[in-house]
């Protein structure tokens, strides 16, 4: 008669201690989100801070690539994720600042991530293969008048910063140029190695990784690795747009979660070893903390919208 009661304690015993096994097992474990193809700059940035951020968090950290419509399949995946902490987002700044004023239908929002810091910024870099003899804004505009809509040049994906930059360019030259998009950057590098297309507005490590010439600069100041590649205001035309890269949790993730993830982003870009690393790959280090970070998205949505509004890139409804 004693037997039962004691295999009723021992079976809820063992349901208790599975219980707490799982729920430790999904503590130490996160998965990154990165929502671009491998190969690119916000993979190599993910790659870069992973084995430390990793530790940071006290758990085992796993990147996913889940690339595909300018970032934004990976962002949906991650806006209706579980905010618990468990599922995170590396990503540059298209699919949360450009995507969701330029697509029509996206299933998220902005405002369906939770800014968790700011990683890495870099002005855009317009660049070409060194053997396509482009080596001036002047170039370009010769080579597109004499075939008007016709010279391509590639980005990562339609409403994407490149394509907006270029955009921006064509306009302010008065000159057509055929758009060619690809899934990421790591795409696009690979269609001018293949001479499919002359250039790219991309992040300015992929110059010295993939041996391009930098052509002008979409930033404030001239870039230190890059001294001979004027700013596009040198030139005369006011085009800023900073490529910023941070990381998001789905909205709703709990404060007291969202604190210990930015202490732990904090921590990881304070390492020596990923200073170095970023260093090295030309990522400037630009840390924010969420709640600076989340101001600063802020301004960078409606700022995009405000030139989305303005260009007429808006796809249809």
């Amino acid at each position: 008669m004693r037997i039962a009661p004691r295999l009723a304690a021992l079976a809820a015993g063992l349901l208790l201690w599975a219980g707490q096994a799982a729920a430790q097992a999904q503590a130490g474990q996160t998965q990154l989100i990165i929502p671009w193809p491998a190969g690119g700059g916000t993979d190599i940035i993910g790659r870069l801070i992973q084995p430390v951020f990793a530790e940071e968090l006290g758990g085992q950290l796993i990147i996913r690539n889940v690339g595909g419509a300018t970032g934004t399949i990976g962002t949906a995946e991650v806006a209706r994720s579980k905010p618990d902490g468990t599922t995170l987002m590396l990503t540059s700044m298209a699919p949360v600042a450009v995507q969701p004023s330029f697509r029509a239908n996206l299933p998220y929002r902005a405002d369906s991530l939770a800014p968790v810091c700011l990683v890495a910024e870099a002005p855009l870099t317009l660049m070409t293969p060194k053997a396509t003899g482009i080596r001036t804004v002047a170039d370009i505009v010769a080579k597109a008048k004499a075939a008007p809509g016709q010279a391509p040049y590639a980005s990562g994906g339609v409403g994407g910063l490149g394509h907006l930059a270029m955009t921006g360019l064509t306009r302010a030259l008065g000159i057509e140029m055929n758009h060619v998009p690809f899934r990421g950057s790591g795409d696009s590098v690979l269609a001018m190695q293949s001479g499919t297309v002359l250039m790219l507005a991309a992040e300015a490590n992929l110059v010295a990784q993939y041996q391009l010439h930098a052509i002008a600069v979409f930033g404030e100041r001239r870039v230190a690795d890059m001294p001979e590649a004027p700013t596009l205001r040198e030139l005369g035309h006011d085009l800023v747009y900073p490529l910023w890269t941070g990381i998001f949790a789905p909205s709703g993730t709990p404060e007291p979660v969202l604190e210990r993830i930015d202490a732990a982003c904090a921590r990881t870009l304070r390492t020596p070893s990923v200073v170095e690393g970023m260093t090295r790959a030309s990522h400037p280090i630009r840390y924010l903390g969420r709640r600076e970070f989340g101001r600063y998205v802020r301004a960078e949505v409606e700022k995009y919208a405000e030139l989305i509004a303005a260009s007429g890139l808006r796809q249809a409804d």
